[in-house]
């Protein structure tokens, strides 16, 4: 029998036995994503399969998970009755929304919360550093990049500081998104005293997770229990490695009882990574009223049974009165989500889409401009920001909800990132949120329809290609 003979063989049997695993997905548009790659290069599709298609959790995790749940309803429990955990009655407006998340999460609304939002790297990372070095008896930080760079070593500075003065400090980073920084800085971090670990170790072979390429997408600060961060930067400087191209982000500074909520996103995935429990009176100290802002927090990720995020977002599109808009680096939308925008406008809502017009990744940029055209041809509001990297994750609704993280309006986001966002409901720091995204359209150049139907052939044909692989970025 001759090689080319066994090849095609092969081949063939790939073929058949890998339709047979892979229709088993609950997506058929993931499910077809892959079968059209493995159907053309049956080898070494099968091997991208093995190592990244299967998006369900292994069992271990599964029964950490479990494990967790029971030991966080004595915190719950401890926590029920304290005066200033309330949750706001917000009124039959917002029920609808506060129950849905509620139920999506697991975690309830609370308010009594103050919430800044910061628009400024550069100030980001003072308050950061300045709250680090106030800190009286523990820092936790979660970031996907964590960069060895100036800022990241500003940082790593400040912990030092704080681990001399003899607070304890714990830094989680994603192993891909930090890769170069647990190398280099890590290290002498570690000498110092840090407790440093990587989430989601890159390995083939790893028992931690299904796929290689699950990230933890998550950034998080939380100082003493008592000040918390979360948004969509990371400790890394704003050109990220660029010398022309800076990152637009934005975080929210906040005190109150919902950095309770964050702490315990940070505990969970402390738990996952170092089989550790914290969850001692000064992990989680009694909240304290500092504001009038309602907070919902929302995490995410393939740990919970539905895509959260992605449902609470399209089921506040399809509620919106009267405008609706968006600002995201990766737009790669799911059919539901998509749907949702141009039945929007149908029903006479404007809805805003903010887009970078420079991107950092090609692939993901040809599959988002995929979606220009039948956006505007359907009434979507499509502009592109010019000043820079626009990498704010935000939603606002009517100019009354925002919805406000580290989830891009992606696939990827919605179904595989372990992710946290936040849900704020009026007031100043929405009324701000809104006042930031007029200022981005300012900064953008709109979209038009007849101008972006004329652009190159071989454009179209690219980002059609790279539309057919959206389930699988």
């Amino acid at each position: 029998m001759s090689w080319s003979l066994i090849i095609y063989l092969v081949e063939w049997s790939l073929r058949l036995v890998m339709l047979l695993v892979v229709t088993r997905r609950r997506h058929p548009g993931y499910a077809m994503a892959w079968l059209l790659v493995i159907f053309f290069q049956p080898i070494p599709g099968t091997i991208l399969y093995a190592l990244f298609g299967n998006d369900r959790l292994p069992r271990r995790r599964i029964k950490l998970h479990s494990r967790l749940s029971k030991e966080f309803d004595a915190l719950r429990n401890r926590f029920a009755a304290h005066p200033n955990m309330v949750r706001p009655d917000l009124g039959p407006e917002f029920d609808e929304a506060v129950t849905m998340a509620e139920r999506l999460s697991q975690l309830g609304i609370l308010g009594g919360n103050h919430v800044k939002l910061l628009c400024n790297s550069c100030e980001v990372i003072d308050r950061l550093v300045a709250d680090i070095d106030a800190a009286k008896h523990h820092v936790h930080l979660l970031f996907y990049i964590y960069a060895n760079d100036a800022t990241g070593r500003r940082v790593a500075d400040a912990l030092i500081r704080a681990v001399q003065r003899g607070v304890v400090c714990r830094v989680l980073v994603d192993a891909a998104g930090s890769r170069q920084m647990l190398k280099r800085l890590g290290p002498s971090m570690i000498a110092a005293g840090i407790h440093l670990e990587a989430a989601l170790p890159v390995n083939p072979f790893r028992r931690r997770m299904a796929r290689i390429d699950l990230r933890n997408h998550r950034k998080i600060a939380v100082i003493d229990g008592q000040i918390g961060y979360t948004g969509s930067q990371n400790i890394v400087d704003a050109s990220y490695g660029h010398k022309d191209l800076a990152w637009k982000d934005l975080m929210v500074q906040m005190t109150g009882p919902a950095v309770l909520q964050l702490q315990s996103v940070f505990l969970e995935d402390w738990f996952y990574e170092t089989d550790t429990i914290l969850d001692a009176d000064d992990v989680f100290p009694d909240p304290k009223i500092t504001g009038d802002v309602p907070v919902q927090t929302l995490p995410s990720g393939p740990n919970y049974p539905t895509e959260n995020y992605q449902r609470l977002i399209v089921t506040a599109v399809h509620r919106a009165q009267r405008r609706v808009v968006i600002t995201t680096p990766y737009f790669v939308p799911d059919e539901p989500f998509l749907q949702a925008m141009e039945t929007a406008v149908l029903r006479g809502v404007e809805v805003v889409l903010i887009v970078p017009k420079r991107f950092d990744q090609i692939l993901v940029a040809a599959a988002s401009r995929a979606y220009y055209e039948e956006l505007l041809d359907s009434g979507v509001q499509v502009y592109q920001f010019t000043g820079g990297l626009l990498h704010a994750k935000t939603m606002t609704v009517d100019g009354t909800v925002a919805f406000f993280g580290t989830s891009n309006f992606d696939i990827r986001s919605f179904a595989l990132n372990f992710e946290v966002n936040l849900v704020l409901y009026g007031g100043q720091v929405v009324e701000d949120l809104c006042h930031q995204q007029d200022q981005y359209i300012t900064a953008s150049e709109p979209l038009l329809l007849e101008a972006w139907e004329k652009r190159p052939s071989l454009n179209v044909i690219g980002q059609n290609l790279a539309k057919l692989l959206s389930p699988l970025l």
